[in-house]
């Protein structure tokens, strides 16, 4: 029988006004992948954040035991130096830093005021050829990709001799490649006998990684399954993380007819905000109707983001040129209050970054893309802004225990909720959804998708740019491929399959 390398016992934390854990018990076999699943707000990270100290001892009830011994953690370097390291979903890079100074930042290799640079390099260069990087540690983080920034972490974290590595959504920024690169490099561990957590939403992922599988629904343990010995299918975990069987993954949109042309972009090019020599979109041109939903799918790097900011009040590029149209009138939108006047909405990919105020509360960041709708001569009007906040809630059916809570302590599906209500509140004729499920769970996507059937159904129009195809496939009417700044291709949603798509992309590569 294996060995017992971590016991959670009886986990309890409560936070004011909600108990996040309640009663959650966790076994971790050495040597193993263990999975642990659950919708956004389940309490996943919480767990895991008690586990490595960042919530330390007396903060919670319950016991953490760790290789026999009972441990009480009361700070994340107490957890390290015990060979337990977290990599979390928002990665903890300097950007103007090298990658070996990052690795051993807080970590510093040689005496007290006298770092051993030659050792630091040295020994950098070595993890990094570990995890399968063939960058020199000299290389600054900001001058690599985010799935290298990803490899950088894991070497980051074997340099702290990890013994128990915990990874919190470590895919949900990859694209496919780097995504399946980083799981077979955590196979790799397990072969080497390295024992690993991993939190993802991606099932396909967890189910082919994964040796056992752990729910946790609303803060307590529904089960365990054992690859081993039980079958373990996505709609299995689907079923233990939201309580029910999902019959769809996407909701049908019926009866909707797609009107007039809304929006429509010729030969649209964006050159590099700092790099001007750099075209990053090329001669685009695509058109989105009235009650329609079209995806824009491609790769990473593709140009996706980078058309949508572009069009989007020129939030993003230089010598910007081509034609835009909004309901059959050319216009030339100079900034984002432009287009916010022009019915224009754009719901970003970074919704931590550039979406919301984490420090607001929900009440604020409702009404901040309509302000004037709130106020009177410049004066907002609290009361209006709270019941405006209130009819979203209930009408998104965003979980928290009030809309005066700071919307950075709700889980990412439930945030996600108060930006896709932010951009509603300014009643937009077309929106622009970037990654609009991204890193959030199967019950909360399902949510969104409702959302933007619904949105449809008004008659609005939106275009949704995802890297996942099969929720490109599943929710659009067109489907707009992208790839290399161009488009490579278009197609009706029910003519469209995943090796379609491929294949446009690669023979836009081909230059066919």
């Amino acid at each position: 029988m294996a060995k017992i390398l971590l016991e959670m016992k009886n986990i309890t934390k409560t936070f004011p006004g909600v108990k996040a854990l309640d009663d959650v018990n966790l076994r971790v076999e050495e040597g193993e992948i263990h999975a642990l699943v659950g919708e956004n707000g389940a309490g996943k990270s919480t767990l895991m954040n008690v586990l490595s100290g960042i919530y330390p001892y007396g903060s919670y009830e319950g016991d953490i035991i760790y290789d026999g011994e009972v441990c009480k953690f009361s700070h994340i370097n107490d957890s390290e130096r015990k060979g337990i390291v977290i990599i979390h979903q928002e990665l903890a890079l300097v950007p103007y830093m090298s990658i070996a100074e990052n690795m051993y930042l807080g970590n510093e290799k040689g005496r007290k005021y006298a770092i051993n640079w030659n050792e630091t390099y040295g020994e950098a260069d070595e993890y990094l050829k570990t995890v399968g990087l063939s960058e020199s540690s000299h290389t600054l983080i900001k001058d690599i990709g985010v799935g290298k920034q990803q490899l950088v972490e894991i070497a980051k974290a074997l340099a702290k001799h990890a013994r128990l590595l915990i990874l919190d959504e470590p895919t949900a920024s990859l694209n496919e490649d780097d995504s399946k690169a980083l799981l077979e490099l955590l196979l790799k561990f397990k072969s080497e006998g390295m024992t690993s957590i991993i939190i993802s939403h991606k099932l396909n992922e967890i189910a082919y990684v994964a040796d056992k599988i752990t729910v946790i629904r609303d803060g307590s343990t529904i089960e365990t399954l054992d690859k081993a010995t039980d079958t373990i299918t996505e709609d299995r975990i689907i079923k233990g993380m939201v309580g029910r069987e999902l019959v769809d993954r996407f909701p049908k949109r019926e009866g909707v007819a797609v009107g007039d042309t809304a929006m429509e972009v010729q030969d649209w090019s964006v050159y590099h905000p700092l790099y001007s020599d750099r075209k990053v979109v090329d001669r685009v041109s695509f058109q989105v109707g009235k009650g329609e939903v079209v995806g824009i799918c491609g790769l990473m790097g593709a140009g996706r983001t980078e058309l949508a900011m572009s069009i989007f009040g020129r939030s993003y590029g230089t010598n910007i040129t081509g034609r835009l149209f909004i309901h059959g009138k050319e216009v030339t939108l100079h900034s984002v209050r432009d287009a916010i006047r022009h019915k224009l909405a754009y719901v970003t990919e970074d919704r931590k970054g550039n979406g919301l105020i984490l420090s607001n509360a929900i009440r604020i960041n409702t009404t901040l893309a309509n302000m004037d709708a709130v106020s009177s001569k410049t004066i907002i009007d609290k009361d209006k802004e709270y019941l405006v906040a209130e009819e979203y809630r209930d009408k998104l059916k965003t979980k928290c225990p009030s809309v005066e809570q700071n919307v950075g302590n709700l889980s990412g599906g439930n945030q996600q909720k108060v930006l896709l209500a932010k951009w509603m509140f300014a009643q937009p004729d077309i929106l622009i959804l970037d990654e609009p499920t991204r890193g959030i769970d199967v019950g909360a996507k399902y949510e969104i998708y409702c959302i933007i059937n619904q949105l449809a159904a008004e008659g609005k129009s939106v275009i949704m740019i995802s890297s996942e195809l099969p929720e490109v496939l599943g929710m659009s009417d067109r489907i707009y491929i992208m790839n290399e700044g161009r488009m490579a291709g278009e197609v009706k949603a029910e003519e469209a399959t995943q090796e379609y798509i491929m294949s446009c992309i690669l023979k836009s590569d081909k230059g066919e």
